[in-house]
């Protein structure tokens, strides 16, 4: 019976203490293409990033081209991505990394053809916490930002109190994300 106990135990921690890997066919996908964004037959199609660009072997996470059978439209790219954000009190201890002592989330963000975000939505919150960033409200603050302007917490996305490396880290990945996405519009 000790035995069984130990098994499930250590199966239980492995599988709440693994990150695993971004689940690009989760149904939340779906369902904010169909639902949300109103699109008939979606597909997704993968972008190739080039090695050459800056920060793309660190991406944690892919581009993609929505086709549908929308003609009226004006969603052009997806991006699905995760941000790492800090175990309570594992950032501030000293020699914790990021990475080592990290919890996170997924995200969408949708862009039309310019580059600029339409939608942003967290599917998957791993956090322990923070997770007042995945009110619909407080995205609505990234809808039409594109690189060009400037994104900063406290100067054009309002901060919240107990959920700041959470707001500090998706605004900087959307901020990356965008400049990057405007890269590869401007090279296809």
């Amino acid at each position: 019976m000790k035995s069984v106990f130990i098994i499930a135990f250590l199966f239980v921690t492995t599988i709440a203490f693994s990150k695993g890997e971004i689940n690009y066919e989760h149904k939340s996908i779906d369902k904010t293409l169909v639902k949300t964004c109103k699109l008939v037959n979606p597909v997704l199609h993968e972008v190739s990033i080039p090695h050459t660009l800056e920060n793309a072997s660190t991406l944690q996470g892919k581009f993609f081209t929505i086709k549908s059978d929308n003609t009226d439209s004006n969603l052009s790219h997806l991006y699905i991505g995760r941000v790492n954000s800090c175990r309570a009190g594992g950032c501030s201890r000293p020699g914790a990394t990021p990475f080592g002592e990290s919890e996170y989330f997924d995200y969408m963000a949708f862009y039309n053809g310019a580059g600029e975000v339409i939608l942003i939505k967290v599917f998957n919150y791993q956090a322990s916490h923070g997770y007042e960033v995945t009110a619909k409200g407080w995205l609505k603050q990234f809808i039409g930002y594109s690189s060009e302007q400037n994104l900063e917490v406290g100067d054009n996305i309002d901060s919240i109190s107990g959920a700041t490396i959470s707001v500090n880290g998706i605004t900087a990945d959307i901020k990356q994300k965008t400049a990057l996405l405007k890269t590869i519009i401007g090279q296809s």
